[in-house]
């Protein structure tokens, strides 16, 4: 679930590290990087030496600027207009799940709706709509845009959200062609992210002026409420933005510990009395393998090995049975929750198989199969040949 919010706001704000402008005009602020925060906060990236995978630069209007979609007599606000480079971030326009997949050229004049924007305007691929919102200056302006697709996202990052082209948006807020709101660095490996911004917030304080890191969703308004002169650069990473939603993520894991440990109590108590019976009943069995020349040691290691295997099979048939189920769950839908939305997958709630947590989860089975019959099966083969013979209960 936590991937899943992760990558739809690693798609939302374009980057695992976003360099966000935030410039004062009036009493209030805007989000614009100009002319001389970009080729510092590019320099900044190649002198930390952080490993970037792409570099996305957005134009973004929000709510504060109140966009309007127009449409035959209708209107609708949105939260964010998104200014991107169309060949630049193909890589995340791939990952969108469209209802009506874009033309290969969106071109300056088209515009992405989201497809509960689309329903509630009637709009249709090929329609145009007229988007109004304030300018940089707090003016109004409007321009005409053709709707070139119509993707299925009704999370919170994506229900009230159209992307447009940068040249085209930066021109309706009147900023220049070459500006933008931000700069996204998306890296090899995003669990460095964190190191990363330290890297580049140490390089970048000495070009321009920039804001003080902060590591939660409380940290960033506090640092946003502040007031400054000029052009303030602030370095975020997506956990920063996703805090709350953490928070309430680690608490689910704290629950999901305290179930998996009552799981393995539970597999203990029952295989233990389980392997208990089934060695009284193969007692003679075992009695008979010693009169013919086994040793202790060689009876506990046949059970060790079979009860192994026999794990080795449950934990395959469990695994299949969970695929299963899993692929039956994710049919279920969540539309009665507000919001669940974005824990999900395409529209379903998905599992996530990661090799290493699958290794660790066999490895701690068998280990707990093993430590429970390996002292039971040492009792029972040091057992005297006649206890054995006779069934003698354990």
């Amino acid at each position: 679930m936590y991937d899943n919010v992760y990558y739809s706001a690693q798609s939302h704000y374009a980057g695992d590290i976003v360099a966000l402008g935030h410039e004062y005009y009036r009493n209030d602020y805007y989000h614009r990087l100009g002319n001389n925060e970009i080729p510092a906060i590019l320099t900044a990236a190649e002198q930390s030496g952080i490993n970037v995978q792409h570099t996305v630069f957005r134009t973004f209007a929000i709510a504060d600027t109140t966009p309007i979609i127009h449409f035959n007599g209708i209107a609708i606000q949105l939260r964010y207009i998104m200014g991107c480079d169309w060949e630049n971030e193909s890589f995340l326009i791939e990952r969108m799940n469209f209802e009506y997949p874009p033309e290969s050229f969106i071109g300056d004049d088209g515009i992405i709706l989201s497809v509960p924007v689309a329903q509630q305007l009637g709009v249709k691929l090929g329609d145009s709509i007229i988007l109004e919102l304030d300018t940089r200056f707090l003016q109004r302006n409007t321009a005409t845009f053709i709707v070139k697709g119509i993707v299925q996202d009704a999370s919170i990052f994506g229900y009230f959200k159209a992307y447009v082209s940068r040249l085209t948006l930066n021109r309706l807020i009147l900023f220049e062609d070459d500006e933008c709101s931000t700069i996204g660095f998306f890296l090899d490996n995003p669990a460095t992210a964190e190191q990363d911004r330290s890297l580049l917030q140490d390089y970048l304080s000495q070009q321009i002026q920039t804001g003080e890191l902060v590591y939660d969703r409380e940290g960033f308004e506090r640092e946003r409420s502040k007031r400054w002169q000029g052009n303030m650069v602030f370095l975020y990473t997506l956990p920063v933005y996703l805090s709350e939603i953490a928070a309430l993520l680690d608490a689910m894991n704290l629950l999901t510990y305290f179930l998996y440990g009552m799981m393995l109590l539970t597999i203990l108590a029952s295989a233990g009395v389980t392997y208990r019976l089934i060695l009284h009943e193969r007692s003679r069995e075992m009695g008979v393998m010693r009169s013919i020349g086994f040793y202790g040691r060689d009876l506990r290691l046949i059970l060790l090995t079979e009860i192994t295997i026999l794990g080795i099979i449950s934990m395959i048939a469990g695994f299949l049975a969970a695929n299963f189920l899993s692929w039956a769950f994710s049919f279920l839908s969540f539309s009665w929750l507000p919001g669940f939305e974005i824990f999900l997958k395409g529209g379903r709630l998905a599992a996530l198989y990661l090799p290493s947590t699958m290794i660790v989860n066999t490895s701690l089975l068998l280990l707990v199969l093993v430590l429970l019959t390996f002292f039971q099966s040492l009792r029972v083969t040091r057992k005297i040949l006649p206890e054995l013979l006779s069934g003698d209960p354990l």
